[in-house]
C-alpha cells in the first residue's frame, strides 16, 4: 500500500523535517517506489510537485529539501502501484478546481470499479482507482455546491464528503487525505495516525532517519501543527485512528469527527492489525 502525509498548521510552517522522514519511505526505508508527490498551499494558490521516480532518489525531492516552502496545509503521497503504471499522470496528489478553490487528494488502498453520477464534470486523466475516487468526491461536491450553496461552510462540505465516503467504502480499502487549502479531511479505512504539536513544544526524532528537531527553539505560542500520516513519522505520542474514523482539521485543531463503518469484508482482506498498531504506539 501507499503512504500518506498531511499537515494542518495554524501559521505558515517549514515542513522539511516531516518531508525528509516521509521521502525516505519512498524506496529507502520502505518499498514504495512507483512515484511520489506533494502539494503546498500558499494562501489561495496550490503548488503541486509530482515525480514518477522513487522519492528517496528524486531530484524534485532534493530540490524541496534545499528550498523549503512554508505552508499552512500540505498533502503528500508515496506510491506503490496497484492500478495504473508508474507514470506522472498516476502520481498523487491529484488536483481539481471547484468554485475558486483548489482541491488536492491522495489515497492509500485499492478500489474495485464503481459507477459515476450523471452529468459529471470531473473525470480522471490517468488510470488509477484513486483519481477516479477523487473525481467521484468532486462530482458530489459539485452537485451540492456547484450553484448556490456556500462551499465555505466547512461543516456542509464535511457532510458531503462523509456521504461520498459511505458510497465508496464497499469497493475496497479507502484511506485518504483531502484538502481545499483551508481544512484537511482524513479518512481511516485500515490505517492512519496523527499527532498535534502545540505550545509548549518538545523535541522529536524521525523514525526513518537520524534527524531530530527541538520545536521549542523555533515555535511560538501561536504555532500549532497537526501531522497526519499512514504510520508515525517520529518518536512522539501519536494517536492511532480506528477504521471508520473521518476527521476534519483546521489550523492544527481537530474540529470534527464522524464514524463511517468499514465493511467487514474489506477489513478481512486487508493487512490491518490492531495489535501491530499498538506495538508501534508503545
Amino acid at each position: 500500500m501507499c503512504q500518506l502525509l498531511a499537515l494542518s498548521c495554524a501559521e505558515p510552517t517549514d515542513v522539511t523535517f516531516s518531508l525528509t522522514g516521509f521521502a525516505a519511505r519512498g524506496g529507502l526505508t520502505d518499498h514504495h517506489v512507483d512515484g511520489w508527490g506533494v502539494a503546498f498551499y500558499e494562501d489561495r494558490a496550490c503548488r503541486v510537485f509530482v515525480d514518477e521516480k522513487p522519492a528517496y532518489q528524486s531530484p524534485v525531492a532534493e530540490y524541496l529539501k534545499s528550498y523549503p516552502i512554508k505552508s499552512r496545509n500540505v498533502v503528500a503521497h508515496i506510491r506503490k502501484a496497484t492500478q495504473g503504471a508508474a507514470r506522472v499522470e498516476n502520481c498523487h496528489p491529484f488536483m481539481r478546481e471547484l468554485r475558486g478553490q483548489q482541491w488536492v487528494f491522495a489515497h492509500n488502498g485499492d478500489l474495485r470499479p464503481f459507477g459515476e453520477i450523471e452529468q459529471s464534470p470531473f473525470a480522471p486523466v490517468g488510470t488509477t482507482d484513486s483519481e477516479a475516487a477523487f473525481c467521484f468526491i468532486m462530482n458530489r461536491l459539485y452537485a451540492h455546491f456547484g450553484n448556490q450553496s456556500d462551499i465555505d461552510d466547512i461543516d456542509a462540505v464535511f457532510d458531503v464528503i462523509e456521504q461520498a465516503t459511505r458510497t465508496l467504502n464497499p469497493y475496497g480499502i479507502f484511506n485518504f487525505v483531502l484538502s481545499n487549502g483551508k481544512v484537511q479531511f482524513a479518512y481511516c479505512s485500515t490505517r492512519l495516525s496523527y499527532v498535534i504539536r502545540r505550545w509548549p513544544f518538545s523535541s522529536a526524532r524521525l523514525v526513518d532517519g537520524d534527524l531530530s528537531v527541538d520545536f521549542a527553539e523555533r515555535g511560538t505560542p501561536a504555532d500549532r501543527t497537526a501531522v497526519i500520516a499512514t504510520t508515525p513519522l517520529t518518536d512522539e505520542a501519536w494517536t492511532f485512528c480506528e477504521p471508520g474514523d473521518l476527521l476534519m482539521f483546521h489550523s492544527g485543531v481537530l474540529m470534527r469527527r464522524a464514524h463511517v463503518p468499514v465493511p467487514a469484508d474489506v477489513l478481512a482482506t486487508s493487512k490491518y492489525a490492531p495489535s501491530e498498531q499498538s506495538a508501534v504506539a508503545a
